[in-house]
C-alpha cells in the first residue's frame, strides 16, 4: 500500500494552492484516501474528469476554416474537440487560462525583483532616503558657502575697484541672498 500526499504536497504537485485542493475535496471533485492523504495518480484523473465543463446542447459549435497554427498559447475554451490537438491532458478551462496568466505574471514579477536585488547587491542602487538626505546636505553646504562669500571677497573687490568696502559687502550680500531666494523657489521632484 502506497502512502498518499498531504494536501499541501498535492497542491505543489498540481501547481495550485492548497485552498484549491481543499475546495476540490469539499466539492467532491477528488476523493482523499481513508487516512486523509491524496493518491496523486487517482486524484489527477479525478481532477481532469470532474473539472471539464461539458458543452451545453444549445451552444453552437464553432468550425474553423483555417488550419490551426502551432503556438505557445493554450487551447481556448471555445475550441471544439476536433480542433484541439490530441493529448492525454484535457484542454484548459477559462480558469486554467487565467491560472497560466497569473503564473506568467508571477514569474515576470519574480524576475524583476531578482534583477533589482542583484543590482542592489552590486551596489548599483542607492537608498532613496539616503540620497534625499545627501542632496539636502550638499545644498545646505553650498548655500552656506555662498552666504560666506561676500564677507570673504568684498574687501578685495572694493580695493580693486576703489569703492567703500562696507558698501561693496552690503551690495554683494544683498545680491547673493536674492539669488539664493530665487534658487530656493525651485523644487526638485524626487520620484
Amino acid at each position: 500500500m502506497t502512502m498518499g500526499l498531504s494536501i499541501r504536497a498535492y497542491a505543489r504537485h498540481r501547481g495550485v494552492s492548497h485552498v484549491a485542493v481543499k475546495k476540490a475535496i469539499d466539492t467532491g471533485r477528488i476523493t482523499p484516501l481513508p487516512d486523509g492523504t491524496i493518491d496523486p495518480i487517482a486524484a489527477d484523473a479525478q481532477w481532469a474528469q470532474n473539472t471539464l465543463q461539458p458543452r451545453k446542447a444549445d451552444e453552437p459549435k464553432k468550425a474553423s476554416t483555417t488550419k490551426p497554427r502551432a503556438t505557445t498559447t493554450p487551447v481556448t475554451p471555445t475550441a471544439t474537440p476536433k480542433e484541439a490537438p490530441e493529448s492525454s491532458t484535457p484542454p484548459l478551462s477559462a480558469g486554467g487560462t487565467s491560472l497560466l496568466q497569473a503564473r506568467t505574471v508571477n514569474e515576470v514579477l519574480k524576475a524583476q525583483l531578482n534583477k533589482v536585488e542583484l543590482a542592489h547587491r552590486k551596489k548599483e542602487l542607492v537608498d532613496r532616503a539616503q540620497a534625499v538626505a545627501h542632496v539636502f546636505k550638499l545644498a545646505r553646504i553650498e548655500r552656506d558657502a555662498w552666504l560666506n562669500w561676500p564677507a570673504r571677497v568684498s574687501g578685495q573687490m572694493a580695493s580693486a575697484l576703489g569703492v567703500d568696502a562696507h558698501t561693496m559687502h552690503v551690495t554683494l550680500e544683498a545680491a547673493v541672498r536674492e539669488h539664493l531666494i530665487e534658487l530656493g523657489e525651485l523644487r526638485p521632484r524626487v520620484d
